[in-house]
């Protein structure tokens, strides 16, 4: 147990140079910028992986249309963001979501089909939005849509298979302890 601490801790000093994943940073150049785009920030990756998290956690509908909600609702943010379409807050409200997300797992909270997607639909608003903000209008949008959505589904599926392996394992405390990693990598992000 002592050495898992000692390597969170440890991981937390290396945090800020890993969260590279927000609006005016970099440039992106189509489908491969777009797939990588999502795992290039802790901030992102962490986001996408408690959504699947959070929804296997959740169980039932949830399991598909928690992820779904957010993909689609990212897609209309994206939107936003390459268009420019002002929407305040979105560096804040990335880090209130992978805070606020790691709350939700470590809490075990479970909401109504239409609460978990009304919380999740605020988070991805922002997140797209930074997606689509990294949009340069000289290429082809729609193929960094397609890379920067398959990515965030990969990350979804890879967090719901984390959250049933623990369900079918047993082991439902490390679940809500890697919620609470999650949250408080949020507030070390958000300090930083």
């Amino acid at each position: 147990m002592k050495q898992l601490l000692i390597k969170i801790l440890l991981l937390f000093f290396v945090l800020p140079s890993l969260a590279l994943a927000h609006t005016g940073v970099g440039e992106a150049s189509g489908f491969l910028h777009g797939l990588s785009h999502p795992m290039s920030g802790i901030d992102h990756l962490l986001a996408m992986l408690a959504v699947g998290l959070w929804a296997a956690q959740i169980g039932g509908y949830a399991l598909w249309a928690v992820p779904c909600t957010f993909v689609g609702v990212m897609v209309m943010g994206g939107i936003f963001g390459f268009f420019s379409i002002p929407v305040p807050f979105i560096e804040e409200g990335i880090l209130v979501s992978v805070l606020v997300l790691g709350v939700l797992i470590a809490g075990a909270f479970r909401f109504s089909l239409h609460y978990s997607a009304l919380i999740i639909s605020l988070f991805a608003i922002f997140h797209g939005y930074a997606h689509g903000a990294e949009i340069p209008p000289t290429i082809n949008a729609v193929l960094y849509t397609v890379g920067f959505v398959l990515a965030t589904a990969m990350l979804h599926v890879t967090g719901i298979g984390f959250g049933i392996f623990m369900q079918k394992t047993n082991l439902h405390k490390a679940t809500r302890f890697t919620g609470g990693v999650i949250a408080l990598t949020g507030i070390y992000l958000a300090i930083s």
